[in-house]
């Protein structure tokens, strides 16, 4: 079963975002089980929609590949993570590829 991961993270810029895509590339190296990623910026904090086969999936890429790369561009603080199994998901037709 497929699980939706929301995440907040307060204080977090845009610019270190793109610091944490540029040095883990997970567009280039898709981690195993994710589906989908969606980024946005709000009330000064980011804000991600993942679709991951499992939250295990998510859990290994966090530890094997993004911790150290939050650490290494210096974001600040711990996100408000939740995790909720996939209801339904629905993709319009024509859509594909990545950014």
């Amino acid at each position: 079963m497929a699980f939706v991961m929301s995440m907040r993270w307060a204080g977090v810029t845009p610019q270190q975002y793109d610091e944490v895509s540029d040095l883990v590339r997970w567009e280039e190296q898709t981690p195993q089980g994710l589906i989908l990623h969606v980024a946005r910026f709000e009330g000064g904090a980011l804000l991600v929609t993942d679709v991951w086969d499992s939250q295990g999936d998510f859990e290994r890429f966090f530890a094997d590949r993004l911790a150290g790369a939050v650490k290494e561009a210096g974001l600040a603080g711990e996100p408000e993570t939740a995790f909720t199994p996939l209801h339904r998901r629905f993709i319009a037709p024509g859509v594909s590829g990545a950014a």
